[in-house]
């Protein structure tokens, strides 16, 4: 199975570069999208969902704002918005579908800003979105997790 994730920082932004071009020829089974910063009803059907695809879609309540979608040629057998937690679903950040095999998380974590205002915030998703994977590991689910999370330095001296 090819999975891809990746944060677009606009969808319709990377729509007018190319991306259905590049969609085409990337083929993954599953696409990830972070920051798609659009609702469907802003879209064309074809960036809903393209040729081949389902696509299921969580938006923030402010338009133009974070978002999550994911593009799938398999069907899940269940979908799952947001953490049920409302402070961070109204911003359209997590997006969850169950597969026969395994279980796709996808989110888009909060900034922090540069002056440090949402870094409560984030560290509360963190926390939050944890306790989440947590749970649906405790149930059996065997979690992959795609979206714009920590990216930690390479790995030196590690012995081979």
């Amino acid at each position: 199975m090819k999975l891809i994730s990746w944060n677009v920082n606009g969808l319709r932004a990377v729509w007018r570069k190319g991306f259905l071009d590049w969609f085409a020829e990337a083929r993954p089974d599953v696409l990830c999208v972070q920051e798609t910063r659009a609702w469907p009803d802003q879209l064309e059907a074809e960036q809903i969902a393209p040729e081949g695809y389902e696509g299921f879609w969580v938006c923030a309540e402010k338009k133009g704002y974070s978002g999550v979608c994911v593009y799938t040629r398999t069907k899940p057998e269940e979908v799952v918005e947001g953490l049920g937690d409302d402070q961070f679903d109204r911003e359209g950040r997590t997006l969850t579908l169950r597969f026969k095999d395994f279980t796709l998380v996808n989110a888009y974590f909060p900034n922090g800003q540069r002056d440090h205002a949402r870094v409560p915030y984030k560290m509360d998703y963190c926390r939050v979105f944890l306790a989440y994977c947590q749970n649906r590991c405790a149930r059996g689910e065997q979690l992959v997790l795609c979206g714009d999370f920590l990216q930690l330095p390479p790995v030196t001296n590690v012995p081979r």
